[in-house]
């Protein structure tokens, strides 16, 4: 029997998405490589997880959401995971307090390979099974459950820098990726204008995937604006250091200098000053002398807001970036461990994608019209919508294919371990 087009044209839909979600488990396979199963265990502060924690976290939702609802003859690996590796969603059921990650010394890292394999085997057969009519119900959900793991693949490596970053004896995560050097000078700030007026920010919704919280599509009105033509560099967060930036009150919102003095913030995260004077940087590549021309990274909303106010500036808003992103260079770069310098002048924006999540003005809101999906599911963005500032573009960590214009990253103010930098922005 020759199998009509319909059944052929699902036979191949079916098998793109079983490649689609091999990939995504074997790229997190392969960050975990360079890795010994003592890394994979450490928790160095509360906001940080094991890496084993984040292996088997997203295992967990593909075997929540998918499997147990949607694939009849499954049996779950271990019923007590669902307590050690649930996140927060509240409507599963309770969850070992994060802060505690670093306390499960079980199960084993092996024993989590082994809980991968056993998920990573039930869902390709759950996606060769799917017919038509269960495709409409299963897809969208494996297309969230491959995002959610490129997600955590960026924080696997967010939080394995900080578990190093506290070790005495400064590991590094890989060989290579390096600086193009510190002697590279840095290019002109320039900007390109905006001329403001009506626009339309969120996800399009053209059959290509977006979170939720990209959403609805909307229309804003934009005074007119300009943006920095790159990224604010190490070179300059330096000369704001130099002049006292940590010191004056007066350029810091209140809750950023009350940071600063609990904290004891006297540069970004990693940066760390020797007896000479000379200024280092821990990278996941280990420690090595700070590359004035590089995109600063690890500042927090507040030092990012304070650097602004410094230079005469301001950070741009969420709508200002997402419009100016339109229309420029899509093409991005991932895989390098740590953001580069721009190496020479063109016209446009540059570094909008693939170095640093950059801060905006704008709290992490709903749009309006914004409703979470019922269920579980609605706890993935929309509940954490208060006390956030959200970030945009994507990061030298982030998976490639993982960046949009549209896409709204977010975390607390006073967060400084994500790839988080500086784009200026001014009034016309």
């Amino acid at each position: 029997m020759i199998p009509d087009k319909a059944y052929l044209a699902h036979e191949r839909h079916n098998s793109d998405w079983a490649e689609r979600f091999v990939k995504v488990r074997n790229a997190t396979d392969a960050l975990a490589r360079n890795l010994l199963p003592e890394d994979q265990t450490i928790q160095s502060m509360p906001d940080v997880s094991p890496t084993k924690w984040h292996r088997a976290h997203v295992t967990w939702f593909f075997e929540t959401f998918l499997l147990v609802p949607h694939l009849p003859s499954y049996r779950i690996f271990a019923p007590e995971f669902g307590y050690i590796f649930n996140s927060y969603y509240q409507a599963v059921g309770p969850r070992h307090p994060r802060p505690q990650r670093g306390l499960l010394s079980r199960p084993s890292v092996a024993e989590i390979t082994s809980y991968r394999n056993y998920v990573t085997e039930a869902m390709l057969r759950l996606i060769d099974e799917a017919g038509e009519e269960a495709c409409e119900t299963l897809m969208p959900l494996l297309e969230l459950g491959i995002n959610h793991e490129e997600q955590h693949q960026e924080l696997i490596l967010m939080d394995i820098k900080h578990v190093f970053s506290v070790n005495p004896l400064r590991p590094a995560y890989a060989e290579g990726h390096a600086s193009p050097g510190v002697e590279i000078k840095t290019i002109a700030l320039d900007w390109q204008e905006f001329p403001g007026g009506i626009a339309e920010i969120g996800h399009r919704g053209r059959g290509s995937f977006a979170f939720d919280n990209e959403t609805p599509r909307h229309k804003v009105w934009l005074e007119p604006y300009r943006l920095a033509c790159r990224l604010v560099t190490c070179g300059e967060y330096l000369a704001f250091i130099e002049d006292g930036g940590y010191c004056r009150p007066e350029l810091w919102l209140s809750d950023g200098w009350a940071s600063v003095e609990a904290q004891g913030w006297q540069a970004p995260l990693y940066w760390e000053r020797g007896g000479d004077g000379q200024w280092s940087v821990f990278t996941l590549t280990g420690l090595g002398p700070l590359a004035l021309a590089e995109p600063v990274c690890h500042v927090s909303y507040y030092e990012a807001d304070a650097y602004a106010r410094w230079a005469g500036k301001r950070l741009p808003t969420e709508s200002e970036w997402e419009q100016a992103a339109l229309a420029a260079d899509g093409g991005t770069k991932h895989g390098m461990l740590h953001p580069q310098p721009v190496l020479s002048r063109r016209a446009g924006l540059s570094q909008m994608f693939g170095e640093v999540w950059q801060w905006t003005s704008s709290s992490y809101s709903p749009y309006p019209g914004f409703r979470a999906p019922a269920g579980a599911i609605g706890e993935y963005n929309g509940k954490f919508m208060s006390g956030q500032m959200a970030l945009r573009g994507s990061a030298a960590v982030t998976p490639p294919g993982h960046s949009r214009a549209s896409y709204r990253n977010f975390f607390p103010p006073m967060a400084r371990w994500a790839f988080s930098g500086i784009r200026l922005a001014e009034d016309m």
